[in-house]
């Protein structure tokens, strides 16, 4: 039965797991490891020292620190036996019994139509400026209900379960405090599994999207950046869940499609009036495109200035991929509550089955 992904599996540990049995969390979807007590390890120190030389504790090898910071093992972290225990319950009340059940609904006195007009002073319209992406889930969703998973991995994204009117919904938004929100490796394996659980027990998901692209660089380059940036895509497209996204700002690059916009069976797919869904950003894009007119200019910084604002009323605002249909709703930020919740309840009663495997 475990073996068959059928039911959620958490693993609470309070003591320490080597050799073989460290190979649950393949099985495993959530483990929760209690602070300086427990630890996952294939090999021990003294075995790493003596075949490498090495030297190193139990604890800075595979502690709790280790697998909820650097592997990304550890979904949650526990202060003690007690504590672990009660993030456990905490995490059941989020899922379904096994794979055909629906999650439980737990109605929680938040008006489903309620406004919030903060929305908009939380997030800057320059750009340039960062903001934490919590704070707009805590005030979109239920209140008091979101549960995050990996808080402590692949920071510059966010992942972990929520409640919309009394619904379970697993949330995927990047964070634009950490690396600008980009998509790195760490961040679609991330990503990806939670996506995949989410789709397996019948939990829908809403992407709270403000992503510059893929994180560039040699070292992610070289770490895969091209296999496991594609984690995502995939584990989007093929799952049957209702999906909601919402562009709040940038939408740039291969990264849309990572975060599950048109091309990636989204649903309902929304966005705000300052949000932009191009290849590029703006300058970058006038630079390339405009570079002869750029270099001919006597004033060259007006020329770009003046490049700059034609592009954008053209081009880079979200009325004109409604416009080509990429986008299904332009809204303020005070109604994300609101028309999400309306966009869970129309697809509610979604139903989409695949070829049969073999």
């Amino acid at each position: 039965t475990a073996a068959s992904g059928l039911i959620p599996q958490i693993t609470g540990m309070m003591g320490s797991s080597a050799g073989v049995a460290v190979y649950s969390p393949a099985l495993t979807d959530f483990i929760v490891m209690v602070k300086g007590k427990s630890h996952m390890v294939i090999t021990g120190p003294g075995i790493i020292k003596s075949v490498t030389g090495e030297d190193i504790s139990l604890e800075e090898l595979g502690g709790a620190k280790v697998h909820s910071e650097v592997t990304g093992t550890a979904h949650f972290v526990a202060e003690s036996d007690e504590e672990c225990l009660e993030v456990i319950k905490k995490l059941l009340g989020y899922l379904p019994s096994n794979n055909s059940e629906n999650p439980p609904v737990v109605k929680t006195g938040d008006d489903p139509e309620r406004i919030d007009k903060k929305l908009k002073e939380i997030v800057p319209a320059d750009f340039k400026k960062s903001y934490d992406m919590h704070e707009v889930i805590e005030r979109v969703v239920d209140q008091a209900s979101f549960f995050e998973v990996l808080r402590r991995y692949a920071l510059n994204i966010i992942v972990g379960f929520a409640r919309m009117d009394g619904h379970v919904v697993g949330i995927v938004a990047n964070q634009p405090r950490i690396k600008a929100g980009c998509l790195d490796v760490d961040a679609s394996d991330k990503a990806a599994r939670f996506i995949r659980f989410c789709d397996a027990f019948n939990i829908p998901l809403i992407n709270f999207v403000d992503v510059p692209g893929y994180f560039p660089g040699v070292a992610q380059e070289h770490a895969g950046i091209i296999r496991h940036g594609a984690k995502m895509l995939y584990a989007y497209s093929e799952a049957t869940v209702p999906k909601i996204t919402l562009a709040l700002r940038k939408e740039y690059g291969g990264a849309v499609m990572g975060m599950c916009c048109e091309g990636m069976g989204v649903d309902l797919m929304l966005a705000w009036p300052i949000a932009q869904l191009v290849v590029l950003d703006t300058t970058a894009a006038v630079n390339l495109i405009f570079r002869k007119e750029i270099a001919k200019a006597k004033d060259k910084e007006k020329e770009r200035a003046k490049l700059v604002k034609d592009y954008r009323d053209k081009f880079a605002n979200p009325y004109v991929a409604a416009g080509l249909g990429y986008v299904d709703k332009v809204i303020f930020p005070r109604e994300t509550r609101s028309l999400i919740c309306k966009g869970l309840d129309m697809l509610e009663s979604k139903r989409q089955s695949r070829p049969p495997k073999k």
